[in-house]
């Protein structure tokens, strides 16, 4: 490892979030509101990042693959750490609190603990919203585009952060990589922000909504979240945009490319197409009454079967009301997650093809010992170290949430609560049933189960292994 070249990175890293912190400020200017909590923010950011910069500079700036673990798990650190700054100098949340939430916005998560978001500066909220753009793509990713000006490559960093069980390059250069990958998911989030606009919204929502639409995120300015809108344009629009984002992104590449038979020809798209098609019959279905039109209850069902497998966690409805079948069919969409190489959370429907797959062939095995029944995915063989990675993950996801159940539990909650927030944390979902229901906060949690959840939602983000290979003594021995 060269630990002091990771300081060095985490400097400019600190550095770079300074900047981000003044994004809000011409928003506060132009609504005269204080600017004390993005002055103060960018300023202590700034400082500790100089200081490191100054303090750690070397002329060995290799990096290893233990670097990437390391860069990678400390700058979710420092984003959620210095991203808190503001909600502490406007006075809106405790540091527990100003924590949970900036966890929850970097992670895409989505879950709050803010009761009333009129309380809020519109500056504030519209922080909120950037911090789950940033996370969306990845902020490692984002600055993978500026570290040759560093005089070094990001591979190590982009195997750290990237989304998902596979890492397809679209690109030769790492760099150029980054930016088609944002180059898409900016014109992705403008294309919403012109569409919620010419619904009817304002400039200020539909930039916040777009913002947390394309990064899975669900953090709303509206405590009703989209359904306080009260528009069926807004929220068919909304469900195409999150429904976009949960699709792998090197596929929209190729289909800018016009290469849209490889499109659909691509297995994860067909799983997560057929995943989402038979939970929306089942939804649509179940909630169907004579007295409503058959038109609202599609329109029901389809936005929050997309929130849900997404991970976005908007809503419409309150599902907690809903009958128990169809609340069962969202909490096994919280455990599939978008497609790998999306902005969305949860396993990822690649590792839950991959793991079907195995399953049926070692079922084949057992029937015929003598036979060779090899995984296949795409018409290749996959290795078995993928295979028993993807289990590794599963196992691990599993135990992970069965720990901050316990937690939740531990606390006098009841079971369904304790379950649905632990999942729903890990998974980066935001909204789960019982005390965290759609209608719901995280503000009655004591501060021990916000930090566990926060955990949860960080050790979900950077897909498990990224922070578990720090606890591990053989990733400290030389």
């Amino acid at each position: 490892m060269n630990p002091r070249f990771d300081l060095h990175l985490l400097g400019w890293f600190s550095l770079l979030l300074a900047g981000l912190l003044l994004l809000p400020l011409p928003a506060a200017l132009l609504w005269s509101e204080t600017s004390l909590p993005w002055l103060g923010s960018a300023a202590t950011s700034a400082l500790l990042g100089l200081g490191v910069v100054l303090a750690t500079r070397t002329r060995d700036r290799r990096l290893h693959p233990k670097d990437g673990f390391l860069v990678v798990t400390g700058a979710w650190l420092l984003a959620s750490l210095v991203g808190a700054l503001p909600f502490l100098l406007a006075g809106t949340l405790g540091p527990v609190d100003a924590l949970f939430e900036t966890v929850s916005g970097f992670t895409t998560t989505g879950s709050t603990v803010v009761v009333d978001t009129a309380t809020l500066p519109r500056s504030l909220l519209l922080w909120r919203a950037l911090t789950q753009w940033l996370g969306g793509m990845g902020i490692i990713l984002f600055t993978i585009a500026i570290l040759p000006l560093l005089g070094i490559g990001g591979m190590q960093l982009f195997r750290a952060e990237v989304p998902g069980p596979v890492d397809e390059k679209l690109h030769p250069r790492l760099a150029t990589t980054a930016r088609m990958l944002w180059g898409i998911y900016v014109g992705l989030t403008a294309a919403e922000w012109l569409g919620l606009r010419l619904l009817g919204v304002s400039s200020y929502e539909a930039l916040c909504h777009a913002l947390t639409t394309m990064a899975t995120g669900g953090f709303s300015t509206r405590n009703g979240s989209i359904g306080e809108f009260g528009s069926p344009g807004v929220e068919w629009l909304v469900t195409l945009f999150m429904l976009l984002a949960g699709i792998n992104f090197v596929l929209h590449f190729r289909l800018l490319q016009g290469r849209v038979r490889d499109v659909l020809k691509d297995v994860e798209l067909r799983w997560f197409a057929a995943i989402l098609g038979g939970a929306l019959l089942v939804l649509t279905i179940t909630l169907h009454r004579p007295d409503v039109p058959i038109g609202d209850t599609l329109r029901a069902a389809s936005f929050q079967t997309v929130a849900i497998i997404t991970t976005t966690g908007y809503v419409t409805a309150d599902f907690e009301h809903w009958p128990h079948v169809a609340q069962l069919v969202l909490l096994l969409l919280m455990l599939v997650g978008g497609m790998s190489g999306s902005t969305g959370g949860g396993p990822k429907s690649l590792r839950l093809v991959l793991a079907f797959t195995s399953l049926r062939a070692t079922i084949h095995r057992a029937i015929h010992p003598r036979a060779v029944v090899p995984v296949k995915y795409h018409g290749e063989v996959v290795e078995d170290e993928i295979i028993s990675g993807v289990w590794g993950f599963l196992l691990a996801y599993a135990l992970i949430g069965l720990a901050a159940t316990g937690v939740v539990a531990a606390h006098g909650y009841d079971l369904l609560t304790a379950v649905s927030a632990a999942f729903t944390a890990i998974g980066n979902v935001g909204p789960g049933i019982g005390d965290v229901g759609p209608y719901d906060n995280f503000s009655h949690f004591p501060p021990l189960v916000k930090l566990a959840l926060s955990f949860a939602m960080l050790v979900g983000r950077l897909e498990i292994f990224t922070v578990l290979a720090l606890f591990s003594r053989r990733f400290w021995r030389h």
